[in-house]
């Protein structure tokens, strides 16, 4: 990483930067790392009182005094991809929106409120902690299907002030028995990095990081494997749901979820005892979406995940899709080995802010 300017480390940037990608080095701090400097690379999302705030593509916050920098610069919005199809954060999150569709929504300005919210029929719980899939409120009743279909969009401007945007997301979900969520997206030009760290002052926590990649999809399709084994369907049956890790407990919105889309369509290799694996594509103009890749537990390592992908694939080239894109956690390592294998890139970050509890609005 260059800082110099005729051989000299120089810190080029100035608080009138605040919004821009910049690289920074400033000195370690104790017991902070062996070398005597460590580099940051994000958006500076503000400078104040002499401390800097940097959100990384991940959408990590990195706060650091000013005094500590020995050279600083602006850099490009965005590094370069070297493989995948060219698209921009916007057209992918209204992509994706729409192929993981909210089953009640409202605007606000440029914002969209999204919930697919029902009712457990027992009243259990799931074990999962508070924040995982299902939403809940206290009560142990009131259910959202994914943090996804149940968070504020925010595409654009919401035609009011931030706090006052903020008050009505909270009311609306407040309304619905669900905690307040806006996602956020991280890491490429277009993105949320201001947005999130505004979030952060105001107490709004960070959960669920997750990377959208994209890829080309005739590679998908291509493949010796027999495809037709592959059982394609419209809506999913219960063997298909009974192997999908969301389905516990879920609401009957979960199917009007699933179901949501412009043109849907759910695979299932079959096997002796039900399902050995399951997925399912959204298909929207050029793009063709993968979600709910499973393979049960005595089936994997077999190639079923490769082939399912195929199949989906080789359906959406059918309906003229040419692009892919997917949605990992960054945890999940062994998705995304596969996906790595698959020709997939990653193109940004998203996580979600959850509204603080207690507290002023």
């Amino acid at each position: 990483m260059e800082f110099t300017t005729g051989g000299r480390l120089e810190v080029a940037i100035t608080p009138a930067d605040v919004g821009k990608r910049v690289s920074v080095r400033r000195l370690a701090g104790p017991g902070e790392s062996t070398e005597r400097f460590t580099d940051t690379v994000g958006v500076l999302t503000s400078w104040d009182d002499g401390v800097l705030s940097i959100t990384r593509r991940t959408g990590e916050e990195v706060r650091i005094m000013a005094s500590s920098l020995v050279a600083g610069k602006v850099v490009p919005a965005a590094p370069a991809r070297r493989r995948g199809p060219a698209t921009s954060v916007r057209e992918l999150t209204e992509v994706a929106a729409r192929g993981w569709p909210a089953v009640e929504t409202e605007r606000l300005g440029e914002w969209t409120l999204r919930a697919s919210v029902g009712e457990l029929r027992d009243g259990g719980t799931s074990g999962r902690s508070p924040g995982e899939h299902p939403l809940k409120d206290g009560g142990g009743r009131r259910v959202g299907f994914t943090r996804r279909a149940n968070s504020a969009l925010p595409v654009g401007d919401p035609g009011v002030s931030l706090d006052d945007a903020l008050d009505r997301v909270r009311d609306w979900y407040a309304a619905r028995g669900l905690p307040p969520y806006v996602v956020v997206s991280t890491g490429t030009a277009g993105s949320d990095e201001v947005l999130a760290a505004e979030l952060e002052r105001r107490g709004w926590t960070a959960e669920g990081t997750t990377v959208v990649r994209v890829g080309a999809l005739a590679p998908l399709a291509d493949t010796d494997a027999d495809t037709g084994r592959v059982q394609l369907s419209r809506e999913p049956d219960d063997g298909w749901t009974a192997l999908y890790h969301r389905s516990a407990e879920a609401p009957p919105e979960a199917v009007k979820v699933l179901a949501g889309g412009p043109s849907v369509w759910f695979a299932t290799v079959p096997g002796e005892d039900g399902p050995a694996a399951i997925g399912r594509v959204v298909i929207d103009g050029r793009w063709a979406g993968f979600a709910a890749l499973e393979v049960a537990p005595a089936h994997r390592r077999q190639g079923l995940a490769t082939l399912v992908m195929a199949a989906l694939a080789q359906r959406a080239l059918e309906e003229g899709a040419s692009a892919a894109y997917l949605q990992v956690e960054t945890d999940n390592d062994a998705a995304r080995a596969l996906y790595d294998g698959l020709g997939f890139t990653d193109h940004h970050h998203y996580h979600y802010r959850r509204a603080p509890q207690d507290g002023p609005r």
